[in-house]
């Protein structure tokens, strides 16, 4: 866990005199498992943000969003989420085939907290946990590495007005994004679509 913090870490901790409390949050906060606490945290989130590198080192940062339990803690070293249809880019996705790593923030909104997790991330398409999903494409584990809590004081409050009517569920039928449906797209769409 000492490699949470490389070179460029260290230079901007020793400028601004934070090494010793950098080195103290390592020592109090990181954990290389999920605990009971945060597993009760993340799997009552309903959205999250992925981060992700391609082969080139370039980042990507998407946001994820479900009904809250869509990232379950299968284990205390592992986490399952869907993947549903969307722009199909696979920006995120794609770099975890290249690379496999992963950062995941869980942000709560209303109660002004998050908590960060990095790991190694896998794709697969035929994960048993997809019949849990439905709509899904394909199921994403993670392992993880490392597991901490981030500083809430910048967090602004907020309060949900509604979830996405897009997120599959079993009750509904989901809609087709209106963007779907316009000249540029609707000749490029892939064959399954309506």
């Amino acid at each position: 866990m000492a490699s949470l913090y490389h070179d460029g870490n260290r230079r901007l901790q020793d400028t601004f005199d934070t090494r010793r409390l950098a080195d103290r949050l390592v020592e109090v906060t990181l954990s290389d498992a999920v605990g009971p606490r945060e597993k009760a945290f993340i799997e009552r989130q309903d959205m999250m943000f992925v981060a992700t590198v391609d082969a080139d080192g370039q980042p990507s940062c998407s946001y994820k969003g479900g009904d809250p339990g869509f990232v379950r803690v299968l284990d205390e070293h592992t986490l399952a989420f869907p993947n549903y249809d969307g722009n199909g880019m696979y920006l995120s996705f794609g770099n975890v085939l290249d690379t496999h790593g992963v950062g995941l923030l869980f942000v709560d909104f209303t109660r002004q907290s998050r908590v960060r997790v990095h790991g190694t991330a896998s794709v697969d398409l035929d994960d048993p946990l997809l019949a849990d999903y439905p709509e899904a494409q394909f199921v994403v584990r993670v392992a993880v590495t490392a597991v901490f809590p981030n500083c809430p004081r910048y967090i602004h409050h907020y309060e949900l007005v509604e979830r996405s009517s897009y997120v599959p569920r079993v009750e509904h039928e989901t809609p087709t994004p209106e963007w779907k449906d316009l000249p540029w797209a609707r000749d490029v769409l892939p064959s399954a679509e309506p």
